[in-house]
């Protein structure tokens, strides 16, 4: 898709598809995403269960994207399996984005343990920049993210401009609810990962990540007790 494009649907365009999409199915934004914004289109994921839901609508309909996948150095073993499992039921396209120091240059650079230290700065080495580089050459970025998740992300679009990207970001699943996820997993008989029967209810790198107590908020366990929810690659 060339720039012309792009830019016109950025000024007045983005509010009319959002509100045009929000009541409208996953098939119907995604046969409307996909073909405007193809070949310049991928999808990020690190294989949390809203991930898988989107891989199996796109799938369901024909439809293969890039999926992006940060290799950060830190995520569980359970993921890396879930990953290559995915790979092969979907026959994906797994893109593993790393960063430009390994986990053991990192520490030698920063000292060990940054995560525990400085996690924002962790993460910008290990996620966003690693993600600004993937998403440099794309116009559009399909994601997983759900309102009920978080604050940060109560009022997120289905589609929406991503200022720090400058590209449109695409949220097929902004209107579901955990339950809906869950219900469409059971329903589908999907794949997800095996932590989340070990109470774990949203997953990421291994030392930032924690099970989570009864009436404890969907993504408390990320980050605990740091006053962060979001590693930056969504902000």
């Amino acid at each position: 898709m060339n720039a012309t494009k792009t830019a016109s649907l950025i000024d007045s365009d983005l509010q009319y598809l959002a509100t045009h999409f929000e009541t409208r199915s996953v098939e119907e934004i995604l046969t409307w995403a996909v073909p405007q914004f193809a070949p310049r289109i991928a999808m990020t994921s690190s294989f949390g269960t809203e991930g898988i839901v989107l891989i199996d609508h796109l799938a369901k309909l024909g439809i293969k994207l890039p999926v992006i996948y940060l290799d950060t150095g830190y995520h569980f073993a359970a993921t890396e399996e879930l990953k290559d499992q995915l790979q092969e039921r979907y026959d994906l396209e797994i893109v593993i984005q790393q960063a430009e120091l390994s986990v053991a240059e990192q520490a030698q650079l920063h000292g060990e343990k940054l995560y525990e230290r400085n996690s924002d700065a962790c993460c910008r080495i290990r996620k966003v920049e690693p993600l600004k580089q993937a998403l440099g050459t794309l116009d559009a970025w399909l994601a997983a993210l759900r309102r009920d998740q978080s604050p940060s992300r109560a009022n997120i679009q289905i589609v929406e401009w991503n200022a720090k990207h400058e590209l449109v970001k695409i949220n097929p699943l902004a209107t579901w609810t955990r339950k809906d996820v869950w219900n469409y997993t059971f329903k589908h008989k999907l794949p997800y990962n095996r932590l989340y029967d070990e109470g774990y209810t949203s997953i990421g790198c291994w030392p930032c990540t924690k099970k989570v107590g009864d009436g404890e908020h969907e993504r408390s366990g990320r980050w605990a007790g740091q006053g962060k929810v979001e590693c930056g690659i969504h902000l």
